[in-house]
């Protein structure tokens, strides 16, 4: 059906009604199951980080397993709560590659920061 608008110019109804539908068709649904599994390893894992500190474990062991459970939570949050398991690899890659570029360039830092310490009790004496 074609309808003529205020300035003249036919407008095809039909191929409105078309096009709406097909954008709606394309919304995605997810199981709630995959939610609720992800609700219960987040609460599992969180239990866990907080059993770290109930059994006084200290020094690196505890710090290593209180990041390792984070960075766990934090991607099991991203993947499924933020949609990224189900997003396109560039889109993916696009928002996850920056971070683990700076947490590489942190770490090339910390591994120069101990020869720069170095150098510098050797070249000047004493500490700082």
């Amino acid at each position: 059906m074609t309808d003529t608008t205020a300035n003249g110019h036919a407008h095809d109804r039909g191929h409105e009604q078309t096009v709406a539908h097909v954008s709606t068709d394309q919304h995605q649904e997810h199981p709630i199951r995959v939610y609720l599994i992800v609700w219960g390893w987040l609460f599992v894992l969180s239990a866990c980080s907080y059993l770290v500190d109930y059994v006084h474990l200290q020094g690196i062991l505890r710090w290593s397993l209180i990041l390792i459970f984070m960075v766990l939570k934090a991607g099991l949050i991203v993947a499924v709560f933020m949609h990224m398991m189900w997003e396109r690899p560039a889109l993916s890659y696009a928002i996850l590659l920056p971070p683990v570029a700076v947490l590489v360039f942190v770490a090339i830092m910390v591994f120069e920061s101990d020869y720069t310490a170095l150098m510098r009790m050797t070249f000047f004496g004493g500490g700082p």
